[in-house]
């Protein structure tokens, strides 16, 4: 079985019932925008939202992020906790437990050296089309016909229309 991709908003979705059977083999991955809204928030609570001090703060350890540096970025977050206020502390530890949870999924350069995506957005805007449509006004489908309908759907958006029905001559999308 080939290894497919699980690009994770949260980092929960294959750890329970009957996915994580179903893609035990799956290569799951922390969508980066998600790491990096910890971090932003421990250095919005230290320096003040959106400050120019936050960013030259944040800044390096991002880079660290993306590197597959997690540990380092942990380590110090936890230096700094000591000098930190109760607020600060709080979002530190927050950040500090998150990191430690899904540094596994937090893979970023091996995944970048073979083109796949470090954020969900992709994914997530793809699902949000095949939602809208299958879920219009009055429409209800079976199990075999919603995949069947997505299947067509997904050959028709990828151009491998022909590939079903090659005796179709189709000379303009706009005419469809």
């Amino acid at each position: 079985m080939d290894k497919s991709n699980s690009l994770k908003r949260g980092g929960v979705d294959l750890e329970c019932g009957p996915l994580l059977h179903r893609y035990s083999e799956a290569v799951q991955r922390l969508d980066l925008f998600q790491a990096n809204a910890y971090l932003w928030a421990v250095a919005n609570q230290i320096h003040g939202a959106n400050t120019p001090a936050a960013r030259q703060w944040v800044k390096p350890l991002l880079k660290q992020i993306k590197t597959d540096q997690v540990a380092q970025v942990i380590h110090t977050l936890e230096e700094l906790k000591p000098s930190l206020s109760a607020a600060s502390a709080k979002v530190t530890d927050t950040t500090i437990d998150y990191y430690r949870s899904n540094e596994q999924r937090m893979k970023y350069v091996a995944g970048k050296k073979r083109g796949e995506p470090v954020g969900s957005g992709a994914i997530e805007s793809t699902c949000r089309q095949m939602q809208c449509r299958m879920k219009r006004c009055g429409q209800f489908w079976s199990n075999q016909g919603d995949e069947s309908l997505l299947c067509l759907e997904v050959f028709w958006r990828n151009n491998l229309w022909q590939l079903l029905f090659p005796h179709l001559s189709i000379t303009s999308l706009s005419n469809n």
